[in-house]
Formats: C-alpha cells, sequence, structure tokens
C-alpha cells in the first residue's frame, strides 16, 4: 500500500491535535476516537462534500470546536458539540447526518413483550439476556421477575395477576427442582468432561425446557447498538404503542439518550415532526384493526400445521440462475433470464453449483443473486421459539396476538419426569388470568400472562440466501428443539418446489440430540484452555 497511497504531510503541531483523535494519523485507514457522536456525525456529513481528507477537514473546521469541548464543562461540551452538529446539518440534512452516530444503551427489566418491541428495528444491534442459564424462581426485591402491567395498577386484576404470578413461579421453582436432578440421572457425566461442562449443559437442559411455562410477562435485560436514526424511529414507535409500558419505557430512553446524543433526537418530541410520525402510525393501526374486525372478525382460523410455505415464486431457480450470471455479463437482466430459460437443468445446476462453491462452513454463503427468489412461511409455534426466530431482523416478520387460542406445547422430558400436573397447572392458570383480564376489554394487556409455551402465528418471507443462513443457523445441534423443528420444515418445503436451491444448504442438520449444548460446551471449554495455555 506505501507505494500506491500518498501520504499526507502533517506539522508537528497538527499531529498533537490529530493524535488524540485519529487512530494513526499516516495511513488511509483509521478510527475516530474520543470524539463526541454529534461531531463525527457533523464530520461525516461534510466529508460527503469536499475534496479534503478527513484529517485536514478535522484540522481546519472542527479542530478549535474540539478543543473548546475537551477543556470545557460537561454542559458546555454539549452545548458547543450541538452547535456543531447544528451548523452541519442544516446543510447535509439530520437523517444523513443521524446515522453517523450511535450509541450502547443497556434497557433492563424489560417484560418479553417490550423485548420484542425494542427488537424490531432491522438496523441495530441487539444482545438479550438468555433464558437458558438462569433460574427464575428467585424474588429480587421480593418481587417475582416479571412485569405487571401499568394498566392494571390499583385494580381487582392487578391482584389476579399477581396471584397467578405466584402460582407459575412457584410451580416453575418445583419443576426445577425436581428436573434438574432428573436429567443429572438420565444423562449421567462422562469421564471426559469437566465438570463445568457437565454443570452448564443440565443447567442449560433444565432451564431450556422450563423457560416454557414463564409468562410473557417475564423480564429480561436487553443491550441495543443503534445510531441515532435507529434510535428515533425506535422512539417514534414506542410511543404510539398500545401497551403502556412500552410508552413508559421509551420516555426513559428518550432521557437518556439525550445525554449522550441529543442532537440526534430533537425531532422527536416535536408536534411537527415526530408527535405527527406517531400519530399517523398509531392512526394507520386503530384503523387496520377496526376493519380487520369487520371483515374477518367472525371467521374461525383453519387448521394449520407447524410450518406451511404460503407463496413462493414457481420460476425461482430460473431467476435465480439469471441473476448469478448477471454480474459476470454485459446483458440486461430480462435477456439473461430468456436465456436462463432455454438452460438445460444439467446446465442450470452447475451454475447455481459454481456460484455457492465449496462451503468449508455455514458461515460460507452464496451471493445477493440468491436473494432475486423469496419464500413467505406461516409458522405457529411456540411463543419462546418465536422469541428466538424474530431475531430475524433482515427478513420480514409480522406477528399476531398472543393468546392461549392454538393451544400449547408440552415438552418430552416433562411427561418423562412425571411434572404433566405442574405443567397443565400452569397452563390452567395463565389462560384463567389471560381471559380475565381480556373480559375486561384489556385483550393487549392479557398477553403478559400467556405463558411462553402457547402457540404464536406469525409471518416470515425471505429471500433463498436468508433461509440458508435461518434454517441451517436454527437447525443446529444446540438449538432449542422446537425452532430446529420450525427451520428443518422450511429446509424440506423449499426443497419440494426449488430443489436445486435446498441443495445447496449443505450445512443444515437433522441430527437427533439429547443434550443440545453439550457439544457447544465442550468446544468452549477448549477455546477456554487453549487461550489459558
Amino acid at each position: 500500500m506505501s507505494d500506491t497511497y500518498v501520504s499526507e504531510a502533517f506539522t508537528p503541531e497538527e499531529r498533537a491535535l490529530l493524535e488524540p483523535h485519529f487512530s494513526n494519523v499516516e495511513g488511509p485507514v483509521f478510527a475516530l476516537t474520543n470524539l463526541p457522536e454529534a461531531v463525527k456525525g457533523a464530520m461525516f456529513a461534510r466529508y460527503s462534500r469536499t475534496t479534503k481528507s478527513l484529517r485536514r477537514l478535522f484540522l481546519d473546521e472542527f479542530a478549535d470546536d474540539v478543543a473548546v469541548v475537551d477543556i470545557g464543562s460537561v454542559a458546555a461540551a454539549s452545548k458547543r458539540a450541538a452547535g456543531i452538529y447544528e451548523r452541519v446539518f442544516v446543510e447535509y440534512g439530520d437523517d444523513s447526518v443521524a446515522q453517523l452516530g450511535g450509541v450502547h444503551l443497556a434497557c433492563e427489566q424489560s417484560s418479553q413483550l417490550l423485548a420484542k418491541a425494542l427488537e424490531w428495528g432491522r438496523l441495530a444491534a441487539y444482545l438479550e439476556q438468555s433464558t437458558r442459564y438462569m433460574r427464575y424462581d428467585d424474588r429480587p426485591g421480593d418481587r417475582w421477575r416479571a412485569t405487571v402491567p401499568p394498566e392494571l395498577a390499583g385494580t381487582d386484576l392487578a391482584q389476579t395477576y399477581e396471584s397467578f404470578l405466584d402460582d407459575v413461579f412457584t410451580a416453575y421453582g418445583r419443576m426445577y427442582e425436581q428436573l434438574h436432578p432428573w436429567f443429572r440421572t438420565r444423562f449421567p457425566k462422562q469421564p471426559d468432561d469437566t465438570d463445568f461442562v457437565y454443570n452448564q449443559t443440565i443447567l442449560a437442559k433444565t432451564c431450556d425446557t422450563l423457560r416454557m411455562v414463564l409468562p410473557a410477562g417475564t423480564r429480561s435485560n436487553l443491550g441495543i447498538y443503534a445510531t441515532g436514526q435507529s434510535y428515533e424511529q425506535l422512539l417514534l414507535r414506542l410511543a404510539q404503542h398500545p401497551l403502556a409500558e412500552m410508552r413508559a419505557y421509551g420516555d426513559l430512553m428518550l432521557v437518556e439518550l439525550r445525554k449522550v446524543i441529543p442532537e440526534f433526537l430533537k425531532r422527536v418530541d416535536q408536534p411537527d415532526r415526530g408527535v405527527a410520525w406517531s400519530a399517523y402510525w398509531r392512526d394507520v393501526r386503530e384503523r387496520t384493526q377496526e376493519l380487520t374486525a369487520k371483515l374477518v372478525g367472525d371467521v374461525e382460523p383453519e387448521p394449520r400445521g407447524l410450518v406451511n410455505l404460503v407463496d413462493h415464486d414457481p420460476e425461482g431457480e430460473l431467476k435465480v440462475t439469471a441473476a448469478v450470471l448477471y454480474a459476470h455479463s454485459d446483458l440486461p437482466d430480462d435477456q439473461l433470464l430468456a436465456i436462463a430459460v432455454t438452460l438445460s437443468p444439467d446446465e442450470r445446476a452447475e451454475i447455481l453449483a459454481a456460484s455457492v462453491g465449496e462451503r468449508g462452513n455455514r458461515r460460507h454463503k452464496p451471493g445477493r443473486a440468491w436473494e432475486r427468489t423469496q419464500y413467505r412461511f406461516d409458522v405457529l409455534c411456540d411463543y419462546g421459539a418465536f422469541r428466538d426466530l424474530q431475531r430475524h431482523r433482515p427478513l420480514t416478520l409480522e406477528w399476531q396476538r398472543l393468546t392461549p387460542t392454538f393451544g400449547y406445547d408440552v415438552p418430552a422430558e416433562i411427561d418423562a419426569a412425571g411434572l404433566r400436573d405442574d405443567w397443565e397447572f400452569a397452563m390452567r392458570r395463565s389462560r384463567e388470568t389471560h381471559d380475565a383480564i381480556a373480559a375486561a376489554g384489556l385483550p393487549d394487556v392479557a398477553q403478559y400472562a400467556v405463558s411462553m409455551a402457547y402457540r404464536i402465528r406469525f409471518v416470515m418471507q425471505m429471500t433463498a440466501r436468508e433461509a440458508m443462513h435461518l434454517t441451517e443457523l436454527r437447525s443446529q445441534p444446540a438449538g432449542h428443539p422446537v425452532y430446529r423443528a420450525v427451520a428443518q420444515e422450511m429446509h424440506r418445503a423449499i426443497a419440494e418446489v426449488h430443489p436445486a436451491i435446498a441443495a445447496a444448504f449443505t450445512h443444515i442438520s437433522y441430527e437427533d440430540v439429547d443434550l443440545e449444548r453439550l457439544e457447544a460446551e465442550r468446544r468452549t471449554e477448549r477455546k477456554r484452555k487453549a487461550i489459558q495455555s
């Protein structure tokens, strides 16, 4: 690179200004450090309309402002950073600038329903507390790890709901005390496994089995990293949400985010901007709900299986073939499709195989040509599995209200361990509590009382490329049995309509396993030992 990159000369004084804020002052690739988010966003926006290098731009137009920020008080720093932002976005538009600054935000004590609302946005990173490695029968602050819906405060229904929490969390603890030793007896420790690997595996197996009995009001912790623009969209969605927990949590988030990136969130509560956008979305939702109830409210749902492929393109393989050829030719897209039609099945298969190559592991995936065809699946599975599948944000996913309507799952281990009565008791209490809250005219609030073993209907629409990623990842032996079954059924459905595409999903797993996390824990232990040595 040294013979192609022209190094920019800086004086010693300039280098002293640059070094605290740039990871290097010589090369063509460098990171920005120790700068307010507004300054970074403003610099990149200005960067788009100048011939200057970013470091020269910093010296000429931002260094003096940053120096004031560095030596001033927090209030002065925030005010100065806001001034920089204001000066730039007037010219370049606040949307583009708001994409260039991000914040790590911890969101704790969120219900499962709130967690799904927080994780709706595509353009953000989320990490949610795992229900796989922690018990839920303790009472921090003398309260169960569950949200009591604000809508129930001061009503008899609050007592009804809290009584339900007492019953279900107590049943969870009772089942845990029996199921954990039962798993240890059924799966004795192997000589080659350390105590840590074995204990973690049994813990995961027990928690994985029992987490389904917990209600959707069960609390979780989340970490979010997102840009200012993504946070703005999230806050606007929360502001018009029908549930009070979401609206209140959005208010809390706005307060904290404004301590870090106030410049990026100015529109959120402006009457003609954020408030108007939230009102628009609320009006759309309410009107659509009204019409849906009028048009299909009395129609009974037909029986469906776990996974149903409800829409696909019969010419999908032809179109993917043409798309693969596109980047390597100079022909227009429609002409290539016409050529693909004339190819023999063997020739098309050869092209598809070449575009996939030798996949050494599931992270080796073909390019965007494989996004040329799509599949739309209607899925009916338990809410616990849905929570994991919902995290695949690049695809299109929408879900219906969580209710007890479609029944619930009972893990085979619950029957085998003699715990069916406790499980049925928790499901019955869940339905009773849901129905009582819904009968009071609060169907959305009633979702908090629905145990995660109850099934929810949702739709997932994805390209062939995303289908490869999802089915291979979610079918791995370490995964939960229910979402493994969903992924496997999706692959089978694709194979029926597009066998050549499905054949490329070479890392999908149909392997039967008893201890899902055992091999994963063994791998982690080997890595841990390698680092220590």
